[in-house]
């Protein structure tokens, strides 16, 4: 039985947090859940089976940053952006308990202003862009690695690198 921080599961698939995923015929696969910083540098992830809903990884997500917090006061709120799924209790609990000003788009909820524009655009493509920059190492692209504790490894390493990129990229421009 494969025991991770958020749930215990076991799976028939070959491998632990591993689940059927419903988006692709019932096919065995993972989830990654991941918490960026504004420009897109990964603060945590995790690790889960596909048929896991995203608001049960939140809490585990938000638990697991490896970078110390600033603590968040009344001039300075820490703000946490999620999405549509997130729009429930256990969404709003999670980023309570945490205490993040979060800003959840309601469901069926569309801000436009008088020109039909959206007032508020939505930053998912930041999340989206990181998934992007780890998906070029090849065994996070495909998931080869059995055990989810290697797999979330390698997910942490090729995290730390983007971090690295990102430094000594800003160390040559100076």
């Amino acid at each position: 039985m494969a025991v991770c921080g958020c749930c215990s599961w076991e799976s028939s698939f070959g491998g632990d947090l591993v689940g059927p995923n419903p988006t692709d015929r019932g096919k065995a696969g993972s989830k990654r859940s991941i918490l960026v910083e504004a420009d897109g540098g990964p603060l945590s992830v995790v690790v889960a089976g596909a048929n896991v809903h995203d608001t049960k990884l939140l809490e585990a997500t938000l638990e697991a940053v490896v970078v110390e917090r600033p603590e968040p006061t009344e001039e300075a709120p820490q703000h946490l952006c999620l999405d549509k799924g997130f729009d429930n209790p256990t969404g709003h609990r999670a980023a309570d308990k945490y205490e993040y000003h979060a800003h959840i788009r309601r469901i069926g909820e569309e801000k436009l202003d008088a020109q039909a524009k959206k007032k508020y655009p939505a930053r998912r493509w930041v999340v989206e862009r990181t998934f992007a920059w780890l998906s070029k190492c090849r065994a996070l692209l495909v998931r080869y690695e059995k055990k989810a504790a290697n797999f979330l490894g390698l997910l942490q390493l090729a995290c730390a690198l983007l971090w690295f990129r990102r430094w000594h990229r800003l160390n040559i421009l100076r």
